[in-house]
C-alpha cells in the first residue's frame, strides 16, 4: 500500500507509523524466523522454569539497585541463564538485558532480554508480571515474547501474527476511548513523566479503569482482554518485546506522542488505530 502526504495530522501519524510496519515486515520476509522463534520460546520455558520456584516464597531476598529499583535473585539468575544458552547457541548474536547490559550489541542480531519485568508485583507474590524476550535485526525488533511463568502463559509475535501458548489471538474492535478497558503500571506516573492532567482526563472518560500492569497489560492488551496500555516511563528491554507482540495482534503501538517505538522512552499500545488516534489526541 503506497503512502500519501496529508495535512491531518492524526492521518500524518498512522500513515508514518504503516509505512515503518512495511519497512520492518520486508526484512521479516526476507529471512526465516522458525530457528529463532524455537529458541526464544526454549529461553522461556528454561527462565520460567528457574523463576517459578521463587514465586511467593517467604526466603526471596529483595535488594534495591542504584536507580531505586527492586531486584532478586530470580531476575539476576534469569538472566545469567538466558545470556549462557544465547552465547552458546549464537556466539555472533549480541545481548542487551536489564540486569547485565550490553554484549556485542553492534551485531546483526541482537536480543533483548527483561527477565522479570514487574519485579515489584514478583517480589509482593502478585502474578502480573513477565519475562521479556526479542531478537532485534540490525536495530528492528522481528520477534517478541511475554511468558508468565507461573500462570503459564507464554504470548509469541512476530509483527504478522501472534500466538498465546499457540493459539493465534486479535485486539478487540474496540474504536472509542468510552468503550475501553485502560491500563496502566503506576498511576502516579503519568503526573511524574507526563501530561498527568491530560491522563487523568483520558481516564476519567475510558469505561473501565486498572493497574494491571507492567508487560502483562499488553498481554491482555495483544490477548483481546484489555484495549489501552499506557506506560509514560520505559527502558530499551521494556519495550522490544512489545512491538512483534501488538503489531502481530493488530493492535498499534507508539510513544506517548504517537512516535516510533523502538527508540522510545515511553508506551501506548492501543488495540486498533481508531482508538490509538484518539489516546494520542487526548495525552496531547
Amino acid at each position: 500500500m503506497p503512502t500519501r502526504l496529508t495535512t491531518n495530522p492524526k492521518l500524518k501519524l498512522w500513515v508514518r507509523t504503516e509505512y515503518q510496519i512495511q519497512i520492518t515486515n520486508h526484512c521479516r520476509e526476507s529471512m526465516n524466523l522458525d530457528s529463532y522463534r524455537a529458541f526464544a520460546v526454549e529461553l522461556a520455558e528454561k527462565s520460567g522454569e528457574f523463576i517459578r520456584p521463587f514465586f511467593a516464597n517467604p526466603g526471596l531476598v529483595v535488594e534495591t539497585k542504584s536507580d531505586f529499583t527492586p531486584v532478586t535473585q530470580a531476575d539476576r539468575g534469569a538472566e545469567e541463564l538466558m545470556r549462557a544458552l544465547i552465547r552458546k547457541k549464537f556466539p555472533s548474536h549480541g545481548i542487551l538485558g536489564e540486569e547485565f547490559g550490553e554484549e556485542n550489541t553492534a551485531a546483526e542480531f541482537v536480543w533483548v532480554l527483561d527477565p522479570i519485568d514487574g519485579t515489584k508485583s514478583f517480589a509482593s507474590a502478585c502474578p502480573l508480571f513477565g519475562t521479556l524476550i526479542a531478537l532485534l535485526h540490525r536495530g528492528q525488533p522481528v520477534l517478541g515474547l511475554i511468558n508468565q511463568p507461573v500462570l503459564r502463559q507464554l504470548l509469541l509475535g512476530d509483527g504478522t501474527a501472534t500466538t498465546l501458548n499457540g493459539r493465534p489471538v486479535r485486539c478487540r474492535a474496540t474504536v472509542r476511548i468510552e468503550d475501553a478497558t485502560l491500563l496502566t503500571s503506576d498511576p502516579l506516573n503519568p503526573a511524574k513523566y507526563q501530561n498527568g492532567a491530560a491522563f487523568d482526563s483520558l481516564a476519567r472518560r475510558a469505561k473501565l479503569v486498572r493497574t494491571w500492569g507492567d508487560c502483562y497489560g499488553y498481554l491482555l492488551v495483544a490477548s483481546g482482554w484489555a484495549d489501552v496500555m499506557c506506560d509514560p516511563v520505559m527502558n530499551p528491554w521494556d519495550i522490544a518485546a512489545l512491538v512483534p507482540v501488538i503489531r502481530g495482534a493488530g493492535g498499534v503501538i507508539t510513544d506517548w506522542q504517537g512516535r516510533d517505538p523502538v527508540s522510545a522512552k515511553s508506551i501506548v499500545a492501543a488495540a486498533t488505530p481508531a482508538l490509538h488516534a484518539e489516546v494520542i489526541a487526548a495525552l496531547k
